[in-house]
């Protein structure tokens, strides 16, 4: 399947769609992830994994746009959730160089942000090694998506 939206959704109780996401969340803040919970996979699903992007940030990398927040896979078909500040699945590498969940935190001035949530849903259980960047990860995954979709959640620098 190609990156296209599925009927799966995904909420958070921490923001609203295109809402603001809350300091707390951001490395101004505690820095720890939201909650995030999703329903409606497509058939066949058998893994899930969480990818956290901004495409505002000014960053061009080995030919990707965007800063990467966070990569979470190898997560079981069973999870319909994930708690705030979750240490569930396998941590991937993000764009701070740390692995794990890196909150919104845009250059000063740089105004708006937005921060694309996505959850994919996968035929099967990888079972991939940790510290995959988005590339890798991606590049492991994409011939096993079945579906996936966004929330999408702003932060601005005060």
């Amino acid at each position: 399947m190609a990156f296209a939206l599925s009927t799966m959704q995904l909420e958070s109780s921490a923001f609203e769609p295109r809402g603001r996401i809350p300091a707390k969340y951001s490395g101004e803040g505690e820095d720890v992830s939201p909650a995030l919970a999703w329903r409606d996979p497509p058939q066949g699903t058998q893994a899930f994994a969480v990818i956290c992007h901004d495409p505002d940030a000014p960053l061009v990398k080995n030919g990707s746009y965007g800063f990467v927040h966070w990569v979470l896979y190898n997560l079981p078909a069973s999870t319909t959730r994930l708690e705030e500040g979750a240490d569930t699945g396998t941590a991937g590498a993000n764009d701070f160089g740390k692995q794990g969940y890196g909150g919104p935190m845009p250059p000063e001035g740089h105004g708006l942000h937005h921060y694309y949530f996505w959850v994919l849903a996968l035929d099967s259980e990888l079972d991939l090694p940790a510290g995959l960047s988005l590339s890798e990860f991606l590049h492991k995954a994409e011939p096993h998506l079945v579906g996936m979709n966004r929330l999408v959640g702003t932060y601005q620098r005060d």
